[in-house]
C-alpha cells in the first residue's frame, strides 16, 4: 500500500485556512506574501520579521530581519548582514524573491528552556474511523543565534514535559499547556478536513512566546518524525508508526 495522505507544499495556502477560522486565527502571527509593500508595513509594526519561502522545509533558507536604530540586521543561518536601507534590504530579499515565492511573518520572540530557544511540534494523525488524536507532542530546542530550531539546523529534540519544567513551568501548567497543544492539533486537523479530503496527518510548529501565548508558525502536511528514532525512549516514534502504516506510511 502507498503512501495516501493529502500534502499541501504553500504555506500561504495553509495559513489562509488558518485566518478564515475564527477560531484559528487567533494563534496565527500576521503573515503576508513579500512584497515591498508588506515588508515596508511589516517593518513599521514590528521588530523582528521572518522571510520563509512559500514552499521550504527543514528550516531551510529562512531570514530573519532585524529593525536596528540605523538600518536593518538581516541573518540567514549564522550569517549576518547589515543594511543601511530600507531599500537596500528590499533588493537583496527581492533578488531571491524571483527566483521562489516568499511569505513574510510578524517575529515572535520563542521562550527559553534553560538559556536554549525552542518550539514545539504537535503532531496528529487521523484514524481509519475519521477520528483526529494527537499521537506525540515534542520539542525542537535550538542553538543560541540560529534562526531555526530544526533538527536539520543542529536542533536537538526533547520532550516537553522537561522543557517547559526548564523554561519554570509547574507541574499543573505543564498539564494544562500539553491539553490546550492536543485540542490546537485536534482543531487544525478538523478544520483542514473541511478544505480538501485525503489529510491523514499534520505536524503543527508551535511557538510559546514570553508570556506563554501559543503561535502557529506553520502546519506540515508531510511532517518528519524520524529523527524521534534517535531519542532514548522510542514511545511517541512506535505511536506515530503504529497510525501511519494504515495510511501507508512505513518512515
Amino acid at each position: 500500500m502507498g503512501y495516501k495522505s493529502t500534502s499541501i507544499r504553500s504555506k500561504w495556502v495553509k495559513t489562509k485556512w488558518l485566518l478564515k477560522s475564527a477560531n484559528m486565527r487567533k494563534y496565527v502571527p500576521q503573515t503576508l506574501p513579500f512584497s515591498r509593500g508588506s515588508l515596508s508595513s511589516m517593518l513599521a509594526r514590528y521588530s523582528t520579521v521572518y522571510f520563509k519561502p512559500t514552499g521550504g522545509t527543514g528550516g531551510f533558507n529562512i531570514i530573519r530581519i532585524q529593525k536596528r536604530e540605523q538600518g536593518y540586521l538581516l541573518q540567514h543561518n549564522s550569517t549576518k548582514t547589515r543594511y543601511s536601507s530600507f531599500n537596500a534590504l528590499y533588493l537583496q530579499l527581492n533578488k531571491r524573491a524571483k527566483v521562489r515565492s516568499y511569505l513574510l511573518q510578524k517575529g515572535i520572540k520563542l521562550a527559553t528552556t534553560k538559556g536554549r530557544p525552542f518550539d514545539i511540534r504537535v503532531m496528529v494523525q487521523k484514524t481509519n474511523k475519521g477520528t483526529w488524536k494527537n499521537t506525540a507532542t515534542f520539542t525542537k530546542i535550538g542553538i543560541p543565534g540560529k534562526v531555526a530550531t530544526n533538527y536539520h539546523q543542529g536542533g536537538r529534540l526533547a520532550f516537553l514535559r522537561q522543557t517547559l519544567s526548564g523554561a519554570g513551568y509547574s507541574k499543573t501548567a505543564i498539564e494544562r499547556k500539553e491539553n490546550e497543544l492536543a485540542k490546537l492539533g485536534k482543531s487544525v486537523g478538523r478544520l483542514f478536513t473541511t478544505r480538501i479530503k485525503g489529510f491523514r496527518e499534520l505536524g503543527l510548529d508551535v511557538a510559546l512566546d514570553n508570556k506563554g501565548r501559543a503561535w502557529i508558525l506553520e502546519v506540515n502536511t508531510r511532517p518528519q518524525f524520524y529523527p524521534l528514532k534517535n531519542m532514548r525512549n522510542k514511545a511517541m516514534y512506535r505511536r506515530i508508526i503504529s497510525y501511519a502504516k494504515s495510511y501507508g506510511r512505513k518512515k
